[in-house]
């Protein structure tokens, strides 16, 4: 699990990931101290939650949401405030939450329950590396995947499924025979398609790990991917990913 702690008050940031390292011990958590830099995270990495100040001394927290929300539609964000008169602002723009200063325990453990990483989160593995991680072992229950597409739907094989992008407002779904475009969120596949053996290998890419060619060295010192019947596109990959995906290909 990443998860992004924004607030321009040093000792408020240290408060906050404090408490919440003792709900989510393996969680990796990265600070941010203005509106400017919660920008340039949002667009460096994918977070699972991002708790975000509403008074920042640059640009204020209720203006980002909008813009935070389109960087990655997945992200649960988070307000956080000293002033309660702002909760009913939160949910008029769509946050998941908000969390009061100084911090209660409780309170974030009923709002961690409520996004979705409760206790059962927190021991099931996914905090011991930082990543939603694939079950390559899980593939025997879902053979197909509906495809909605120019006034039809395509009902896909999921082994035939190479890779998704993002593309537009939804996604271009590359098969082994053909191209679909679907206006759901790459999200919205990952979740369906992570037990499938499929992986996220950057904000703009799933990659099936069994359609997999050729992992390489690319420029700036970083790595791409190509697929298999797609070897002319180059797929770039996270540097935050590149290590757990090794370990997922050599498995």
């Amino acid at each position: 699990m990443r998860i992004a702690v924004i607030d321009d008050e040093r000792p408020a940031r240290s408060e906050l990931r404090h408490q919440l390292l003792k709900l989510l011990p393996g969680a990796v958590i990265e600070e941010g101290e203005s509106g400017a830099r919660a920008l340039e995270m949002a667009g460096e990495a994918e977070y699972d939650l991002f708790f975000l100040d509403i008074n920042l001394g640059d640009i204020n927290g209720t203006v980002l949401v909008n813009a935070l929300k389109k960087m990655q539609p997945e992200m649960k964000i988070i307000f956080v405030t000293a002033y309660s008169e702002y909760a009913v602002k939160a949910f008029e723009l769509g946050v998941e939450d908000y969390i009061m200063k100084p911090f209660d325990q409780k309170r974030l453990r009923k709002m961690l329950k409520k996004c979705g990483f409760g206790d059962d989160e927190t021991r099931n593995g996914r905090e011991q590396t930082g990543q939603n991680v694939p079950n390559r072992n899980l593939r025997e229950g879902m053979k197909r995947i509906a495809i909605n597409t120019e006034g039809k739907t395509i009902f896909a094989e999921i082994h035939d499924i190479v890779y998704i992008e993002t593309y537009n407002r939804g996604c271009m779904i590359h098969l082994s025979e053909g191209e679909y475009y679907e206006g759901r969120s790459i999200g919205e596949f990952e979740k369906r398609l992570r037990d499938a053996g499929f992986f996220r290998s950057q904000k703009s890419y799933l990659i099936n790990l069994d359609k997999v060619k050729e992992l390489f060295l690319w420029r700036n010192n970083s790595f791409a991917l190509k697929m298999e019947g797609y070897e002319k596109n180059i797929l770039p990959v996270g540097r935050e990913k590149i290590k757990l995906l090794r370990q997922l290909l050599e498995g």
